[in-house]
């Protein structure tokens, strides 16, 4: 088994390019997945933030106002509070996945995404966590300007309405605020396979089958 992680800052299109890598035969995990799932009511993480952050981000049908602690932990300054619950759950059910799977798909390539894959500080025992070439054989970072990452996020966030000019910048300031604190990839980028997102769907493409035929090869066996 080929275990890879996937990563790349806010609105640099790594869930694109991680749907590209399934289509192609990639077995993919997704972190974000994994949290919202144990950040459900009834879940010991979403008991666990509560407890931590108040109940002040429960929204009115119990579930967690995601708005409301991202604002808490981003404005804040508190996000690695809300780090230290979320990532030693999700890495351990990653752990867990990826053990499962390699009994069964032993010739599989695992794609694991995660934006903070570079700069998460906590393992599944809640300490200082294994370095990433301890969990993953290797990595693929994608990148794009950072004017583009930034119009991604917005066009994200209004999901296909109009924003006034206040919203827009209050969207834009947001994102330029969490990618200040997204700083490990470019330091990491000599050691990854990178894939660089500046182009159109296209071209996109053509990169992504190149790095999945370098994996293929990794794995030793054809795509």
């Amino acid at each position: 088994m080929l275990r890879v992680g996937l990563t790349g800052d806010l609105g640099s299109g790594k869930s694109t390019v991680a749907r590209m890598f399934a289509e192609r035969g990639a077995v993919l995990l997704s972190s974000d997945e994994m949290g919202r799932a144990m950040m459900q009511p009834g879940q010991p993480v979403y008991a666990a933030i509560v407890e931590r952050f108040g109940r002040e981000v429960i929204a009115g049908d119990g579930s967690l106002d995601r708005g409301a602690l991202a604002r808490m932990a981003f404005s804040d300054g508190r996000v690695e509070e809300l780090n230290a619950i979320v990532h030693p759950a999700v890495i351990a059910e990653q752990a867990r996945q990826i053990k499962k799977l390699a009994r069964k798909h032993p010739d599989a390539i695992v794609i694991v995404e995660s934006a903070l894959l570079f700069t998460t500080k906590h393992g599944d025992s809640g300490q200082s966590g294994q370095p990433w070439h301890d969990r993953f054989d290797r990595i693929v970072l994608v990148t794009a300007p950072e004017e583009q990452k930034i119009a991604r996020f917005v066009e994200r966030a209004a999901a296909g309405r109009l924003l006034d000019p206040e919203e827009r910048a209050t969207l834009e300031a947001d994102a330029r605020a969490r990618l200040a604190m997204q700083t490990a990839n470019d330091a990491h980028a000599a050691e990854c396979l990178v894939i660089r997102n500046d182009g159109d769907l296209v071209a996109l493409l053509q990169r992504v089958s190149a790095v999945w035929r370098e994996l293929c090869q990794v794995a030793q066996f054809e795509p």
